[in-house]
């Protein structure tokens, strides 16, 4: 795996990416390339580097995904963090991509017709995500002539009472969410069956409640977009502006066509090689010829690796496009959860069957980070900052980990064995996550960081209970982000399990909690605060779900 490019070994046709409806080959491309970089340095300076680690969204390119359906969903994701081999064979969009002769494209209309746009430089990111999701298929006018009605969340299934209220900012309406509605009061949107649709009540307004236009523009969308210049509400205002797609349009046609397909792909440059590899089998020989080899999916991590601290791998093996990852099914004892397949794919999948995790998706970073991590990258890192964890081992879940030696399944709780450190062996690759059934009746995820969104933890608590003749039947703690290792508060659990359900009871167990974990202090909080808020979040846990 040493020497210069040799094109014997790479097919053409395999390392061409279609960019803005033209071929373009990555044939000599250095596997520690990242897409942002390789557009750039073909002429393609639409997308701009600001953060440089997926954080402000300058960088933001739309690319064909499979829809599930047979079709494709155009889905915006940081072109800084992606090596561009990964895009090979893969179809994107850039800003200056979408004009056509006939003109400005709907959205860049709107974003200069209100004013989106300053300075510029964030422009071509906001108008790629911006895109994505005015290109989503399942958008659709929301407004009745009540000037209310009931909207789910793009990203989750979550249902809530919405009212209309005056903004001063020339915009219709905007929806301010109720989260103390009476159960009766909850509505669903006006055409959903009540019967298919799952809906979790919440007992406080949820962190993640839906901004929606009344086009259906979720301006969620465009979290992980950063701008300093506009202050945002003419974005808003270009977002909520914007009509229907018209049928005619040749991006909306192309969402009836499959997204293009993966293609086994090796490409070798100065010592370094990309590996696509066919299946599951072949990654795992790889894997095992090359302990040292790096494995990427997302590539949310890595990204930042290879920008911040210019790492370099000598064998890159992805993973992201691996039928054996990309499963998903619902048994009668289980949810299997393939390990490739990344956060907003998960939520939509899941469809509000795990109520836990819609809590912890919209906190998860940004959309953009959402649309590429998945959910066996979160783990296999082993940080103690990765926010699925701790959902993850509330809801009691497990690990299939494969190699050529076989598969074995581990239990979450038992799989972090210190920082960044874990019993997954150096050739063994996560295959799925296990979720099993039934759930918890009662769950909350608590992140406390200092910004709202697209934040890491300084602490993440999540709790699932059972109660059962008013005594606590089953409860399970995980805790992430204070400490060097992600954990499940077993002494806690044991403190409560068989307990009065009672504030006494778990404000005993909040004591326990703040013995067994030995938080840390950095730059996100203290020891003591730390200490404090994982107290509070077991109180807080019982007079939310007792009340």
């Amino acid at each position: 795996m040493t020497g210069t490019v040799d094109h014997s070994k790479t097919d053409a046709a395999a390392a061409a990416v279609r960019v803005n409806g033209q071929q373009m080959s990555i044939a000599a491309t250095a596997p520690y390339t990242t897409a942002l970089a390789w557009l750039r340095g073909s002429g393609v300076t639409g997308p701009k580097e600001g953060c440089a680690e997926g954080e402000c969204g300058a960088c933001a390119v739309m690319v064909s995904r499979p829809d599930g359906d047979g079709g494709t969903r155009w889905t915006s994701i940081n072109s800084c963090l992606v090596p561009a081999a990964m895009l090979a064979g893969q179809e994107i969009y850039t800003a200056e991509g979408l004009a056509t002769d006939q003109g400005l494209h709907p959205v860049q209309e709107e974003m200069a017709l209100r004013g989106g746009s300053q300075c510029g430089y964030c422009t071509p990111g906001f108008i790629s995500s911006m895109a994505a999701e005015y290109y989503r298929e399942d958008r659709r006018d929301c407004s009745c002539e009540s000037g209310s009605c009931g909207l789910a969340s793009a990203t989750s299934n979550i249902v809530s009472t919405a009212r209309a209220v005056p903004t001063g900012n020339n915009l219709p309406w905007a929806l301010v969410v109720d989260g103390n509605a009476p159960e009766g009061d909850l509505q669903l949107p006006p055409d959903a069956d009540a019967a298919t649709v799952p809906v979790t009540r919440y007992e406080s307004t949820p962190p993640h409640a839906a901004e929606i236009g009344p086009n259906g523009f979720d301006l969620h969308a465009l979290s992980g977009n950063l701008c300093r210049c506009t202050g945002y509400r003419p974005i808003r205002d270009a977002a909520f502006a914007l009509g229907k797609v018209d049928p005619k349009d040749p991006m909306a046609r192309r969402r009836e066509l499959p997204a293009p397909a993966s293609q086994p792909l090796r490409l070798e440059h100065a010592g370094s090689a990309f590996v696509r590899p066919a299946n599951l089998a072949q990654a795992l020989e790889l894997l095992a010829g090359a302990p040292e080899a790096v494995v990427v999916a997302g590539s949310t991590d890595w990204g930042v690796e290879l920008n911040i601290k210019h790492r370099r791998a000598s064998l890159t093996i992805a993973i992201d496009q691996l039928p054996e990852l990309r499963q998903f099914h619902i048994a009668g004892d289980r949810i299997e959860i393939g390990a490739a397949l990344t956060l907003s794919e998960v939520a939509r999948l899941l469809n509000g069957s795990v109520p836990l995790l819609d809590q912890v998706f919209p906190r998860f970073a940004s959309q953009l980070i959402r649309n590429a991590a998945t959910i066996g990258g979160n783990l296999g890192t082993g940080s103690p900052i990765g926010d699925m964890a701790p959902a993850l081992l509330a809801l009691d879940a497990g690990l299939l980990l494969s190699s050529e030696r076989g598969e074995r399944t581990v239990a979450l709780a038992d799989y972090f064995t210190g920082y960044r450190k874990s019993v997954r062996a150096v050739d063994e690759i996560i295959r799925a996550v296990h979720i099993p059934m039934p759930l918890a009746p009662l769950g909350r995820f608590y992140k406390i960081a200092k910004r709202r969104f697209d934040d890491i933890s300084s602490v993440a608590v999540a709790i699932t209970a059972t109660r059962t003749d008013g005594a606590v039947a089953q409860i399970r703690v995980g805790v992430g982000g204070a400490a060097a290792v992600t954990l499940r508060a077993r002494g806690t659990e044991a403190a409560l399990m068989g307990k009065p359900w009672t504030a006494e009871s778990f404000a005993a167990a909040a004591e326990v909690l703040m013995t067994e974990v030995t938080p840390m202090t950095d730059h996100r909080a203290s020891a003591e605060y730390r200490s404090a808020t994982l107290a509070q979040s077991i109180r807080r846990f019982h007079a939310e779900v007792s009340s």
